[in-house]
């Protein structure tokens, strides 16, 4: 595991198109069906990862509230499932449906989408506005499995706040994400 922080996406770039199976239901999700006219959350987690452990739970909590209010919610999975089998796809279904994810879980196989995104790290968060247009990409909060903080979704929160009253947030307040790096095949340069 290393640690990594999120990458520069554009604001205001339109969030790219993928096409990705959903690990429950077996179904096939765009980014057109998911987000389409909405605000959506995209976010690439994963199973094994410790930061992402310690938000999983207030993650559930949190797209419950926004979901109640009108924001799509995606989660991917891109990691490298040969040498990571805690991130397979049967797996991801078992946490999926333990912790009652009201979200799609995909799989990235090919890992192409989290090169487009330009994710780096799990667990890692973007907004994208009624127009599919990046209004921000960052961490979750402040808290993590090291520094003993607990998980409460602060800056997703006060980002998505300022979009649904039709605010634009300021680039001062998006702090990149942070965690474990993307686990990328041999062969494949993420960026």
């Amino acid at each position: 595991m290393s640690f990594t922080f999120s990458q520069e996406f554009p604001l205001g770039e339109k969030a790219p198109e993928f096409k990705l199976k959903e690990v429950t239901s077996g179904k096939f999700y765009s980014y057109s069906d998911l987000g389409s006219g909405m605000i959506t959350v995209v976010m690439f987690i994963c199973n094994h990862c410790p930061y992402v452990k310690h938000i999983r739970e207030e993650i559930v909590r949190f797209a419950n509230k926004y979901i109640s209010e009108g924001v799509s919610f995606v989660a991917i999975s891109s990691n490298d499932v040969e040498n990571f089998p805690d991130d397979s796809p049967e797996n991801m279904k078992a946490v999926a449906e333990e912790f009652d994810f009201p979200f799609p879980y995909l799989y990235d196989e090919t890992q192409q989408v989290a090169k487009e995104y330009k994710a780096a790290c799990t667990p890692d968060f973007y907004i994208f506005n009624e127009e599919a247009r990046c209004v921000y990409h960052g961490r979750f909060d402040e808290s993590n499995h090291k520094n003993g903080l607990q998980p409460t979704g602060t800056d997703l929160a006060d980002a998505l706040d300022q979009v649904l009253d039709g605010k634009v947030i300021p680039k001062e307040d998006q702090n990149p994400s942070s965690g474990c790096n993307i686990k990328w095949k041999s062969g494949i340069s993420p960026f």
